[in-house]
């Protein structure tokens, strides 16, 4: 991919980068930690991973960061995997997500919206008093520090309230959308033997109820450590025997009481996509997802007490957790439970005119969407709220950023991010003082030292090459579950470049300081010697009318040679003739590279997916090499099975 970029499509205004939060903590952090006052964003940046331990102290105390007891120093060790930050601090993180409520009482601090598209706020009092019965409830029920806590819970405010008072008695965190089917949450919470489980009896999505107490039933015969099951009846139904009403246990007027804790003391459990054996469960501490957050969420978001925040997502996925933190900058956040396009395709746009959304976050699958559906945001929706368009799950392609910035404002600040579920954040994204060009990520993120490197560790400038973070961030995984060694850790970040961690995607460092990603390192399409990833064959092929989605595979054969399919599913009404065929080969040929031409472009019902939303690459890719199905992909991480069953009987044809 180019990256002659000259033009930006967009520039901050004067005005903007003055005002911006990451302005003023610039001139703060010169005054006070040495930090460069002149040269901007890229100045800071440097400053930030040379001088890490100067700037984590500053971004506590810009944030004002309550500690109970103090640190020793920054950073004890440095070393990856293992680095240990703030030794000796305590803390709570639910008591810095509240703090708004003692000066904004009465402001909303959510805003809970269904697919009637209705906002519902529940203000900081109020989501305080809950969070404060809820906390002491759980104390009554022998929940201690270092106890699991679940949630089989759609978006909605009790999932918040619950996740605030498990962080309150140091309790530690996980939850499951109830989308997902029984054996895709027992595979992740009985990892983690939880003692109490939050759900609920069903949850709508689509225009239609989707009853889940048989779910429930059998989550509550295999999960033998619960203690309390606690019944959210959003479909008003009765609670199960034996199970306690949430409306019980939340009822109490109590302010909350904090536990103290280790910086690095678990917050909460997430799971990878985890396409083959059991995900793994990932565990992020209370202070390490604190500073890490209010550094994300208040610099490079620029979010503060007058915003208002959205971002589509689900409670399974890392996009809710970051959510959530949005409280941590007084932020009022959006909560949206529902189909992202229901009624319509512009249902979201609908939403951030409702809520007076100003930082708008969706994925990049629903602008590309929107584009081929003929929306048209700003004709059809009020948005003179909304200042910055992020996008997140997979790179947005150049024809997204170019049809946000004509259908929704010229002056839109549009935020494409690339981050982990590993992390729990972002390596690289939003930047307000920056221009944003067509197709890049804006800068790498504070305190990150993302680099490109090839196979040998050289670190490369505008070329292609594996994305590495060469100093530890506080939201790296402390551990993971059931990994006593650390060895599954270990292998998953750190094998390829020992002491250097290793994401897992192909990206290039542009020499003007942004960053273009362009899909898994690990199902890289590799022709002739010459690497391309996966979304750069995604972005060119899908802007054909008659593709609703696509997925390339390069499978290496025994005899050394190599095969790439392109499987393509089609809208409704196109056919696969020779007449689309030639333009598909042609439009790759033309904009890519003919090498990355295609050997075969075949048909298919349907594109398979994590249940988190990500093209399942390399199990297909498996599949289609003759590892049987059960071997090549964990049954619960997928959106739907019997579409991988053509992969694999076409793999059986092939033999």
């Amino acid at each position: 991919m180019s990256t002659a970029n000259p033009q930006p499509l967009w520039r901050p205004d004067p005005q903007r980068i003055a005002q911006a939060q990451i302005t003023k903590f610039q001139t703060w952090a010169a005054e006070h930690h040495g930090a460069p006052a002149l040269g901007g964003y890229p100045a800071l940046h440097r400053w930030s991973v040379d001088e890490l331990e100067a700037f984590w102290k500053a971004v506590t105390e810009w944030f004002d960061v309550r500690f109970t007891s103090p640190y020793a120093r920054v950073l004890g060790d440095r070393s990856m995997p293992g680095a240990e930050w703030f030794p000796g601090a305590t803390l709570n993180y639910a008591e810095h997500a509240l703090r708004a409520a003692g000066t904004r009482a009465d402001e909303p601090a959510l805003l809970h919206v269904d697919e009637t598209h209705e906002p519902r706020p529940v203000t900081w009092s109020e989501l305080r008093r809950q969070v404060g019965s809820l906390a002491a409830e759980l104390r009554a029920l022998g929940v201690r520090p270092g106890d699991r806590i679940s949630g089989y819970l759609p978006n909605i405010p009790e999932a918040v309230v619950a996740l605030l008072a498990t962080a309150a008695v140091g309790a530690v965190w996980t939850s499951c959308a109830p989308d997902f089917g029984a054996r895709s949450v027992l595979d992740r919470f009985q990892q983690v033997e939880p003692v109490v489980l939050f759900t609920v009896d069903g949850y709508r999505y689509g225009g239609k109820e989707h009853d889940r107490s048989d779910v429930v039933a059998e989550l509550r015969r295999e999960l033998p450590t619960l203690r309390a099951v606690v019944h959210i009846p959003l479909l008003r139904t009765e609670a199960p025997e034996g199970a306690l009403e949430w409306s019980g246990l939340t009822s109490a007027d109590v302010a909350p009481v904090f536990e103290p804790v280790p910086f690095d003391h678990p917050l909460w459990v997430l799971y990878s996509s985890g396409t083959t054996g059991l995900p793994k469960a990932i565990v992020q501490s209370q202070g390490g997802i604190l500073v890490e957050h209010l550094k994300q969420l208040g610099l490079h978001c620029d979010l503060g007490p007058g915003d208002r925040f959205f971002w589509y997502t689900s409670t399974g996925w890392m996009m809710w957790n970051f959510l959530v933190s949005g409280l941590l900058t007084g932020t009022t956040i959006i909560l949206y439970d529902g189909s992202p396009g229901y009624p319509d395709t512009g249902a979201q746009w609908r939403i951030a005119e409702r809520t007076g959304a100003t930082l708008f976050g969706t994925s990049a699958a629903y602008v590309m969407a929107c584009r081929k559906a003929g929306v048209h945001p700003s004709r059809d929706f009020d948005l003179s709220t909304v200042q910055c368009v992020a996008t997140t799950g997979s790179p947005l392609p150049p024809d997204g950023f170019r049809w946000l910035h004509d259908e929704v404002r010229e002056d839109l600040w549009i935020a494409s991010v690339s981050g982990g579920t590993d992390v729990c954040s972002c390596f690289a994204g939003a930047v307000p003082t920056l221009p944003v060009h067509i197709g890049e990520l804006q800068a790498p993120c504070l305190g990150t030292d993302l680099q490109s490197w090839d196979p040998n560790g050289t670190p490369l400038i505008d070329e292609v090459g594996e994305l590495v973070v060469t100093n530890p961030m506080p939201s790296m995984p402390i551990h993971f579950w059931n990994d006593p060694d650390g060895s599954r850790y270990h292998d998953s970040y750190f094998a390829m470049y020992p002491g250097v961690w290793r994401h897992g995607d192909w990206i290039t460092l542009t020499s003007r300081g942004s960053v273009i990603i362009h899909g898994r390192s690990d199902s890289t399409l590799n022709r002739q010697g010459v690497r391309m990833g996966s979304a750069d064959i995604y972005e060119a092929v899908e802007r054909l009318p008659e593709i609703k989605e696509s997925l390339v595979i390069g499978v290496e054969q025994p005899d050394g040679g190599y095969w790439m399919p392109l499987f393509v599913q089609l809208t409704p009404g196109a056919a696969l003739d020779d007449a689309l065929l030639g333009r598909i080969k042609g439009t790759i040929r033309e904009q890519l590279s003919p090498r990355h031409v295609p050997d075969e472009v075949i048909e298919v019902p349907g594109i398979p997916h994590t249940l988190t939303g990500k093209r399942i690459e390399v199990p297909v890719k498996r599949l289609l090499q003759g590892t049987p199905l059960d071997k090549a992909v964990n049954p619960g991480s997928v959106d739907d099975l019997d579409l991988l069953r053509f992969y694999e009987e076409l793999a059986r044809k092939r033999a």
